[in-house]
């Protein structure tokens, strides 16, 4: 989309798209069991997903015994997930241990994508 296509869009519309200053980020991450480590139990699970909740964010994706790919996001609404956020996510992850090849993703439009 051109800049001149874009400009022409008025606050209400911008907001109504996520667009521009009312864009959302979110970030994504993935991870896998190191080999012989065991298995992502329900405890790592309940534990990862109230350090996201403590950081007023919300959690897609899915688990199963061996890896995770997920992607995480504000739960506010017009809010956006910070460095500090995707910082803080990527020290718990490492701290676990027995993940390996952990890969916590750049804050991304989480509507739109890049």
């Amino acid at each position: 989309m051109t800049k001149n296509a874009q400009a022409k869009r008025s606050r209400r519309l911008r907001k109504k798209l996520f667009l521009e200053e009312f864009a959302v980020l979110g970030f994504a991450a993935t991870g896998q069991c190191a080999e012989g480590a065991g298995q992502i139990t329900d405890k790592f699970i309940d534990d990862f997903i109230a350090l996201i909740e403590s950081r007023n964010l919300l959690i897609g994706g899915g688990f199963d015994k061996n890896a995770f790919d997920v992607f995480i996001c504000p739960a506010a609404r017009y809010a956006s997930a910070t460095q500090e956020d995707r910082n803080a996510v990527e020290h718990w992850l490492a701290a676990q241990g027995f993940m390996q090849q952990i890969e916590v993703g750049p804050l991304v439009d989480a509507y739109y994508g890049d």
